[in-house]
């Protein structure tokens, strides 16, 4: 088994709507970025491209690349599960939690779960979302901006793990 951990962090801004978890969010602000900026679904693919040891997500989807300006998380997302899926590694489960003071986010998280479900072709069961206030401290306390933190959990080959392959701890005293 492999853990991998996520983070990000995007900004308020007026004129874009607010995309969390591959739903639109009815809110006064959106979240500054390249693509859709949906910071729950960009910590969740660092999370899984770290569980594959293959770098961070700005290493397959670079905010320079005009390929993925406004691009919906929700493709990233899929072509992050076939990054991994390509490799072997089976995704088991997500863990991830979306720090923001406003909007209140408990009504959405369930369609944010079948949603992500869906492009990364595990069951809801599989995928738990956390919403979280900063009781007004800090940058996501004064609302002016989203963060989201995210662990995966892969499982590697069979034959890899019967092995003891690399990251073996046999042997050792």
């Amino acid at each position: 088994m492999r853990v991998g951990f996520g983070y990000d962090v995007h900004r308020f801004v007026q004129g874009r709507p607010l995309i969390l978890g591959g739903i639109e969010i009815p809110f006064e602000k959106g979240l500054l970025g390249h693509s859709d900026a949906d910071v729950l679904l960009h910590a969740i693919c660092d999370a899984m491209i770290g569980a594959a040891a293959l770098g961070d997500i700005g290493a397959h989807f670079p905010d320079t690349s005009p390929e993925f300006k406004d691009i919906s998380s929700l493709i990233l997302l899929h072509r992050t599960a076939a990054l991994l899926t390509g490799r072997g590694l089976r995704l088991r489960n997500i863990d991830s939690t979306i720090v923001a003071q406003r909007p209140r986010l408990s009504a959405y998280i369930p369609r944010m779960v079948e949603r992500i479900a869906g492009q990364i072709g595990l069951t809801s069961d599989c995928i738990n979302i956390k919403a979280k206030t900063t009781e007004t401290l800090g940058f996501a306390g004064r609302e002016e901006g989203i963060a989201a933190y995210a662990v995966a959990l892969v499982e590697e080959p069979q034959e890899k793990e019967e092995g003891g392959g690399k990251g073996s701890l046999e042997g050792l005293n």
